[in-house]
C-alpha cells in the first residue's frame, strides 16, 4: 500500500480531533459548574429511594426503558442488514422487512395506547 491513500484517513482523523477539542473547550468554558440540589440528589427507578418502599411507584418508568431497549436492539439488526443488502437473499430481504413491519405495528399499538406519554 502507498502512503498516499492514508493522506485522506489523517486529514479526517486530524478534522475530527481538532473539532473536538474546539466544542469540548467551548462548553467547558460557557458550562454552568454550579450543580443545583435537585441534580446533586440521588435518583433511581423513577421515584425518591429516600422515601419508605412499601409507596406505591408508577410503572410507566420501566415500561418506557423496555421500549426504548426494544427499539434500540432494533437498530443493532437494521445495522448489519442494511450495510450488506446487495449481497443479501430474497428471502433475508422479505424477513427484514416483516421484522420492521412487526416492530412497525408495535409501536403504533403502543403509541395509541399512550403508552409513550410520560405523565
Amino acid at each position: 500500500m502507498k502512503q498516499e491513500e492514508f493522506i485522506p484517513i489523517i486529514i479526517l482523523l486530524i478534522i475530527s480531533v481538532s473539532f473536538s477539542i474546539i466544542l469540548l473547550t467551548i462548553s467547558t468554558l460557557t458550562s454552568n459548574n454550579l450543580p443545583s440540589a435537585e441534580k446533586i440528589s440521588i435518583y433511581e427507578c423513577g421515584f425518591d429511594p429516600l422515601k419508605t418502599p412499601r409507596l406505591p411507584f408508577s410503572i410507566k418508568f420501566f415500561l418506557i426503558g423496555i421500549l426504548f431497549l426494544i427499539f434500540d436492539l432494533e437498530i443493532s439488526y437494521i445495522f448489519p442488514w442494511s450495510t450488506t443488502i446487495n449481497e443479501i437473499k430474497s428471502i433475508s430481504f422479505i424477513t427484514m422487512i416483516l421484522f420492521l413491519i412487526i416492530l412497525t405495528l408495535g409501536f403504533i399499538y403502543e403509541w395509541l395506547k399512550k403508552g409513550l406519554d410520560w405523565e
